[in-house]
This record gives C-alpha cells, structure tokens and sequence, in this order.
C-alpha cells in the first residue's frame, strides 16, 4: 500500500489537492452561468467524485501485500463488524461535506466564485483546524497555526467586506444604465413622434401618399415600434455584440443565461448561504481525522485503524447518496428560482456533461490527495488547502469577468483580502508537523509494501 510519510510528500500532494480543489468549483459555476441546472451538474459531478475514490482506493489502497496490522483496501471491506465505529465517523463526515456542496452550489450564484470560496476555506480552517489540532495531539506548531488561523478569520471579514462592495457596485452600473437607456428611449420616442407628425403634415398639404406596394410589413421597418421600446424590447442588445465584461450590459446578459436568478435578492442571502456552506464543510476534516486515527479509542484493541484510501472510499459513498438523493429531490422540487426538472430531463441532457464530470474527478482526487497528506503532516497543517480561493479568484477573473470595472474600493478590499489570505496558508504550512506511530495499529511507510 502507497501511504506518504514524509514532509515533502505530504507538501507535494497539498499543493497538488491545492489546484484541484481551487479549479472544480470553477467549471460547476462556468455550467450554471451557461443554463444548465444545478441539479443535473450536481449529479454528473457526483458520479465522477465517487469514482476518483474507487480509483484511489483500488490503485494505491490494494497495491502490495496485505498484513495483519496494515490490511489493504479489499481486505478492510470485509472488518465492517469489527471497525463500523469509524466507518461512521468517515460517513458523518461525508454528510456535513455533502450539505455544504449542495448549499455552495447556489452560494456561487448569490455571492460569486471568489468571495465564496474564500469565506468557505477560511471558516474551514478557522473551525477544522482547531479541532484537528487537538485529535492530533498537538503534532502542529501552535506558535505558528494559531497566527494564521487568525489570518484566516481576518480573511472571512474581509470577504463580506468584498461582497457587499461588490453588490453596490453592480447596483450602481445598473442605475447608471437604466438611466442612460431611459434617456436614448426618450429622445427615440420624442424623434419618432416629431417625424411622424412631418409626415403626416406633408402628405395632408401635398397629397403625398405613401405607395400601394409597401406592405404593413415593409411599413414596420421604417421606424422602431413605440410600443416595443415601452416594453423595453429595443436595447442596445438588438445593435451591438457581446457586452465587455463588468458593465452592466454584462451582468444582465448572464442574469439572462444563468439558471439562478440574483437579480433582487436580498445581499445578506448569499452570505447567509456562504456562512452555511462554510459551517458544514469545517467539519468534515476532523470526522476524517477521527475516522483514521480513532483518538477516541472506538475501536476495539486489537482491530486495525481504517487506512486512508478505506476511509476515503466510505466517505465518498455517503457523500454520492446524500448528495444524489437531495438533487434528485430538488429536481421535482427545486429551490431559488430553478425550474423544475425531471429524471428523464436529466439524462437527456447532454448540454456540458464533459465540464460537469471532470469537476467531479478533479474534486475527488483533490479531497483524496488532502487526506493522504493530512495523515502525513497532520490534519491542521493539510488545511493549507484552503489556499483554493487564490486557484479560484484567478478563474473568476479569466472565465467570469468577476470585479471588473468595480470601484476601487472593492479593488482595496479584494488585494487586503487575497493579501491575507496568502499570508495565513504560507503561516499554515510553515506549522507542519511529523505524526508519529503511536501504536501498531497506525503504522504508515513511505514506499509500497510487498
């Protein structure tokens, strides 16, 4: 079996579960702008996140000889009477995860990828780490984790500082732009008026009449409908091309397109679902860590700890059903002004499944990649993770346009913000430890065993 032990492993594979973890929610929120109902992401990401468990299990979990103390994945399968007790830390974990990937997916929409991620990863840390910081027996630096769990929590106001800046930005080009086209269909109206009163004096004085050829089609397109600009059907969308990103024109052509409607919802709603998702997902950490380590003595003496790729794998399991089960009831069901689906809607649907599978392997992989490395280095120390957001404040601006052309407080906020954040995972990192095997039960090697 392949388990890590070393420092520069376990620093490798953070940073490789870093890129991961900061790229998937990325393409999930690339498929909500585009249309595609969360549900049916959901539940194609969720497929894919439960394979890369399989595959992480069969791979590196089976590989080599099984022995007593260190069984391998499918021997492990078969001690559920014996180790069920961890098993069901490994799954209640999966369910706080479970709860806050479904809340997150419309906490992207209300509050944005950036701000998001950053406020999740940081409540992540500020709650997981500590917890995980006592299971593991103190194995972190406390001198070092406790300052940039600080950062981490400063990082969380500034977040909220963020959004909030950010809304009244949008507000504001929306303002200045409903008054502008108001303005050009004034003027519009006023100049229709104005010709067709010439016209109509022209033809009354010289008996000028319009040709018997020109239909009531052809007389349509001589000037714009008075009726279509009242509706506000005539807008700068039928004469230019794609708005540029950060106008206003922007963010009502994605308000359009996107499958969750924010437009007049209340500011506090997506950081109330932010603050939520950020709640259950701190959790999921420790009950891992719990899961592994058994540091509340479960286990009877005698039987061997879940190793990672067993525990990841049941993790997983939870986290597909519950996750599977809540979409599948949001389809009949749905929630925030999703339009309803149906089992057959989604399986007809092929409209970027692509994007919607290799999200979830590239979360399952990077879920697995922390927890091998978290076993390494210690469970507080794997939370450097949550350097996701400067991964996904990246895709933000390359895929989404996020906080272009914002005022330049927002700008301020945004660089305190990331600043911070970068600040509180170097500290993080710097806090590493070395977990020592603490019985027979809880060996782990650096190369595979065989």
């Amino acid at each position: 079996m392949l388990v890590v032990e070393d420092r520069g492993g376990a620093v490798a594979l953070m940073l490789a579960s870093l890129f991961l973890l900061g790229t998937w929610p990325a393409l999930l929120t690339l498929l909500e702008r585009r249309g595609r109902l969360p549900q049916h992401t959901f539940l194609d990401y969720a497929l894919t996140n439960l394979l890369a468990a399989v595959v992480l299990a069969a791979a590196f979990g089976q590989a080599g000889e099984s022995k007593p103390d260190v069984p391998n994945f499918f021997r492990q399968l078969t001690q559920i009477p014996d180790n069920w007790p961890s098993v069901l830390c490994a799954m209640a974990g999966s369910i706080t995860l479970g709860l806050g990937s479904v809340v997150v997916q419309y906490a992207w929409a209300f509050a944005g990828l950036s701000v998001t991620n950053i406020i999740c990863s940081s409540l992540t840390v500020v709650l997981g780490t500590t917890v995980n910081y006592f299971l593991d027996g103190r194995i972190n630096r406390a001198e070092i984790l406790f300052p940039g769990v600080a950062c981490f929590l400063v990082a969380v106001f500034l977040g909220a500082a963020v959004h909030s800046s950010n809304a009244k930005d949008d507000e504001e080009k929306l303002s200045v732009s409903g008054r502008h086209f108001c303005t050009k269909k004034y003027f519009l109206l006023r100049s229709i008026s104005l010709m067709s009163t010439f016209i109509f004096a022209c033809r009354k004085s010289r008996g000028i009449e319009l040709s018997s050829d020109v239909d009531d089609a052809d007389k349509a397109k001589l000037l714009p409908d008075p009726e279509e600009l009242e509706n506000d059907d005539y807008d700068d969308d039928k004469t230019s091309g794609e708005a540029k990103a950060g106008t206003a024109e922007y963010i009502i052509q994605v308000e359009k397109t996107r499958s969750i409607k924010v437009f007049g919802s209340n500011r506090f709603l997506g950081l109330s679902l932010v603050f939520l998702a950020g709640v259950c997902s701190s959790l999921f950490s420790p009950a891992i860590n719990l899961a592994i380590n058994d540091q509340w003595h479960a286990l009877r003496e005698g039987v061997p700890h879940l190793v990672v790729y067993t525990a990841f794998f049941y993790f997983s399991i939870s986290c597909f059903s519950l996750g599977a089960g809540l979409n599948i009831w949001l389809l009949y069901r749905p929630m925030a002004g999703v339009p309803a689906s149906t089992i057959e809607a989604y399986a007809r649907d092929w409209n970027g499944r692509h994007w919607a599978l290799l999200a979830g392997l590239l979360c399952g992989f990077g879920n697995g990649f922390q927890f091998m490395g978290g076993q390494a280095a210690g469970y507080a120390a794997a939370d450097a993770v949550q350097a996701l957001p400067l991964v996904s404040t990246i895709w933000g601006v390359i895929l989404f346009g996020e906080y272009r052309r914002s005022s330049r407080k927002t700008y301020l906020l945004l660089t305190a913000m990331l600043l911070m954040f970068a600040i509180a995972v170097v500290v993080l990192m710097a806090s590493a430890g070395h977990r020592k095997a603490y019985n027979s039960n809880a060996k782990f090697f650096v190369t595979l065993h065989g």
